[in-house]
This record gives C-alpha cells, structure tokens and sequence, in this order.
C-alpha cells in the first residue's frame, strides 16, 4: 500500500487518514477469520476453504491475495504435480493474533447475550388483515 501525503500523525477517526484503510483491511468478516485460522499455523487453500464455512472462493481467493499484497500473508508454491500452495501469517500478520483472536474469543462468548439483546429489540409480526378477523 503506498502511503498517502499526510502530514499529521497517524489517526484512524480522520477520513484523509491512510490508516483507515489498513482499518478496513482488519476489520473485514472474512480478513478476520483467515488470519484467526492461520494463527494456528500454515493451511493450504482446500484446509482454508473447508473450515471457513459460508466462504466462497471468489472471496477467498480475493482475501488471500488482499492480504498477501499487503504483507500479512505468505503464499507459497510448491512446483509439484499437482501444485500445492501453502498459506501463513508474516510476522507482521503474527501481530495481529493476539487482537483479532480477541476479537473472535469474545464473539464466542458473548453470542448469546447479543442474539437475547436482538430478540428484546425485535417487534412482534404484525397480523395479517385475515389473522386478525378470525382474533
């Protein structure tokens, strides 16, 4: 990523700011479950697939390149036949590790709080014109 003209510090809350860019990097679904899943080591692409249930590959495929063009993730391949292709954290994808498997710990956690926060939250259906004549 090249680095925009920006002559103030770092801010993510400024929309001129280059690093809410890498913010929206971080901050995507299936960013946060690629690097969640290589924290526990190197997956080829099928392993990455499989596991992350609902994935396409269209949007694996443009996850994986996303964050190897941005430094986060290590493509290797293998010139065998059939090709294998091997994927892993860079160091700088290691630092976000300990955050983003925060991020998913508390998703595990604290998912049933939310879906009873939802549910409170939720109007009842509203009656049909028949439901109601036969009430």
């Amino acid at each position: 990523m090249v680095r925009k003209a920006c002559n103030l510090e770092p801010n993510v809350l400024s929309g001129a700011c280059p690093t809410r860019e890498v913010l929206d990097l971080i901050a995507d679904k299936w960013t946060v479950l690629v690097i969640y899943l290589l924290s526990s080591g190197t997956k080829r692409y099928g392993e990455l697939q499989r596991t992350i249930q609902g994935i396409s590959q269209k949007m694996l495929t443009q996850t994986l390149r996303k964050l190897e063009d941005d430094g986060l993730v290590k493509r290797t391949v293998f010139p065998e036949v059939p090709p294998r292709t091997e994927y892993e954290l860079t160091p700088l994808g290691q630092t976000l590790r300990e955050p983003l498997g925060a991020l998913c710990s508390w998703a595990q956690d604290h998912m049933t709080e939310v879906e009873k926060a939802r549910a409170r939250r939720k109007p009842a259906p509203a009656q049909t014109p028949a439901a109601k004549l036969s009430a």
